[in-house]
């Protein structure tokens, strides 16, 4: 049996699409037990009588198997409750990477593409949870530095997590607090244990580590949680430096998994890192891909580095990712490069950009994907981006590798 991490990951066949899904490698046995092996265009009540019965009050999966005549494999879950993630493909581009996802979480059905606000300290600057709610916004983010500092652990406690703390009853994701190691580094120090932080509140020293910021995480009771990471800025040309960020991320994630208290309810997302090197980012995301987790971030980009090196990263790293689990691909939210990214397969994105302006855009990119008009809109929107069409080498390059050609 594998740890109760597993038993919280749910996921679902595509649909909606004539285009037949890919051989996927097999879950992990941990996720459940096999109960019966049809044809691709037989129904589930086509089955026998006594995998029928086995299918009563349990929650069920299709996995797709490596054999070219028995293509579905229907594999028994432990049951639906406690399953903290669900993650469904409504649809996928016939040209592009991109999908169209519906992902459930214990608070709230969020669909994909998605735009995450930022809300460092519990809040969306300027905007109260029912006009969040007004914008159709299903998920937001929180930072576990800033909320353990203030309003810190034994406020959260008290409140009953966060989710009752600022009266938002939809989707919350945190971060670990890894990025904190750029944006605040003349104040940290950063050892394999951990960080150590000067608190620029009361410059008291903090020390944030893998075990420490899930459990500050699990206190906050965000529906989605971050790995402790070891970020370095991208502009950052020590490759040995980077090399050992990347090693230590493997490591911290494993004591991540370890110190976690609630993988029923709460799902963590390892992190991808690397900076640009395409070997280390490869090794990194490969790394994880041996986890039993229910989906992955891509980190340690986005930080000053030319398009031209960020786009082949985060590609990447969606060849490499499990295309059955969703991919957040952190800190990025301008307009060209979020149309761009869910063309090379990213579903989640976060940003301090203008709220309002990128859910509208990720609304629209998701009823493209479903329609089937999805690579007309990114060549009409970067057109409209670049209307003399000096289109920049990298969305030029970036685009091409997914099938759409602007020249």
């Amino acid at each position: 049996m594998g740890s109760s991490s597993a038993r919280a990951h749910e996921v679902c066949p595509t649909r909606r699409t004539k285009k037949p899904p890919e051989m996927l490698r097999r879950l992990p046995l941990s996720h459940g037990a096999v109960t019966g092996v049809y044809h691709r265009d037989e129904r589930i009540r086509g089955i026998t009588v006594a995998a029928r019965c086995k299918l009563r009050g349990t929650t069920h999966t299709l996995i797709h198997a490596r054999s070219p005549t028995l293509r579905i494999i229907l594999v028994r879950n432990m049951g639906s409750k406690g399953v903290a993630l669900k993650f469904c493909i409504e649809a996928d581009c016939k040209t592009t990477k991109a999908r169209a996802s519906i992902m459930t979480l214990p608070h709230y059905e969020i669909k994909t593409p998605v735009f995450m606000p930022v809300g460092t300290q519990g809040t969306i600057k300027g905007l109260l949870p029912e006009q969040l709610k007004d914008l159709n916004c299903g998920i937001i983010l929180g930072n576990t530095y800033h909320l353990g500092n203030r309003p810190g652990t034994d406020v959260l406690k008290k409140a009953g997590g966060l989710h009752k703390f600022m009266a938002w009853d939809r989707g919350l994701l945190t971060d670990s607090g890894g990025f904190q190691m750029v944006s605040l580094l003349k104040l940290a120090e950063i050892t394999e244990e951990g960080v150590k932080f000067k608190s620029p509140y009361d410059d008291s020293e903090i020390m944030l580590t893998p075990e420490k910021s899930i459990e500050i995480q699990n206190c906050i009771g965000a529906d989605i949680i971050m790995q402790l990471d070891d970020v370095v800025e991208t502009t950052f040309k020590d490759e040995s430096r980077i090399k050992q960020a990347t090693e230590r991320t493997s490591r911290w994630l494993d004591r991540c998994l370890k110190a976690h208290k609630r993988p029923e309810e709460q799902s963590i997302f390892p992190i991808v890192q690397g900076s640009l090197n395409p070997k280390l980012r490869e090794q990194s995301a490969n790394e994880h891909m041996s986890k039993d987790v229910n989906g992955f971030a891509i980190g340690g980009l986005s930080g000053g580095e030319a398009k031209d090196d960020f786009w082949p990263m985060v590609s990447l790293s969606t060849d490499i990712l499990d295309k059955r689990r969703p991919r957040y691909l952190m800190g990025v939210g301008v307009a060209i490069d979020l149309v761009i990214c869910v063309a090379l397969g990213v579903d989640m994105f976060d940003c301090v950009f203008p709220t309002r302006t990128a859910m509208n855009l990720m609304n629209t990119m998701r009823e493209r994907i479903i329609d089937g008009s999805f690579p007309k809109f990114v060549t009409d929107f970067v057109n409209q981006v670049y209307p003399d069409r000096d289109y920049p080498s990298w969305v030029l390059n970036s685009l091409d590798s997914v099938g759409i050609k602007l020249k």
